[in-house]
Parts: C-alpha cells; sequence; structure tokens
C-alpha cells in the first residue's frame, strides 16, 4: 500500500471515529439525527482533529534530521495517535465552549475517554489485524 493511501486511509479512520462519537452522543441524549445538529457537534471536534495532525506532523519533523523521508505516521498510536487524540478533546472543548454549546466537566470525562478509545483503538488494531490478513494462505 502507498505512503499517500495509508495516510488517507488514517485521516478517513480518525473521521469516522469521530463522526461514530458525536452520533452516539445525540442519539444518548435524544439529540436527533438531522444532518444540521449532526455537523454542528461535529466540527469543534473534526477542527481539533485537523489541529492534532498537524502538530503530529510538525513534531515529527522537528525530531529528525533526515530531509524528505516520511516522518509523520498519523496510524501509529505514539505519538501521532496520542497528539491527534488530545488535540481532538482539547480544541473540541474549547471550541463548543466559545461557540456556546457547552460542556461539563462530565462530557469533558466521556470524551475524552470515548474518543480515546475510538482514535487509538483503530491504530492499536491496525498491526494485528494487517498480521492476520498477510498471514491468510495465498498470500
Amino acid at each position: 500500500m502507498t505512503r499517500g493511501r495509508v495516510v488517507a486511509l488514517a485521516a478517513l479512520a480518525d473521521v469516522v471515529a469521530v463522526l461514530v462519537f458525536v452520533v452516539i452522543g445525540r442519539i444518548n441524549h435524544d439529540d436527533g439525527l438531522a444532518i444540521t445538529g449532526i455537523l454542528s457537534t461535529l466540527w469543534p471536534f473534526l477542527a481539533g482533529t485537523a489541529v492534532g495532525w498537524s502538530v503530529g506532523y510538525v513534531v515529527a519533523h522537528v525530531h529528525t534530521d533526515q530531509i524528505g523521508a516520511p516522518h509523520f505516521r498519523p496510524e501509529r498510536v505514539v505519538p501521532d495517535g496520542v497528539i491527534t487524540w488530545i488535540c481532538t478533546v482539547a480544541i473540541g472543548m474549547v471550541l463548543r465552549d466559545q461557540f456556546g454549546q457547552g460542556i461539563a466537566v462530565s462530557f469533558i470525562v466521556v470524551a475524552t475517554i470515548v474518543l480515546g478509545l475510538f482514535l487509538l483503538g483503530w491504530r492499536g488494531l491496525r498491526r494485528p489485524a494487517t498480521r492476520l490478513v498477510s498471514a491468510r494462505p495465498g498470500r
């Protein structure tokens, strides 16, 4: 698989993880699944995810002396996944607060745990799943 495809799939996996978090939350709080409602809840967290990817990219390139090598690996749990997770929660909460969407301590705790599970979970499962697929007969 090409590096570009790995990065694109990692981005898609993060977007899906955040979207699933939002949809579950809206269902649990009887907020409805109207597209406008989902997008209203989704955008602060996706903005945080984008900031996390940007910070991860910068960190990866600051900590290397090799020019042109693919340092940013958003599919890794550490450091890229952790950076993405922290930024998704922190920036998402700040934006929600600034735009009047409300935050509560219990919501911060739940969002931190669930987004951690989702954003780090797919990364943690990626390598074992890849090994299983490549170990199948005929590969």
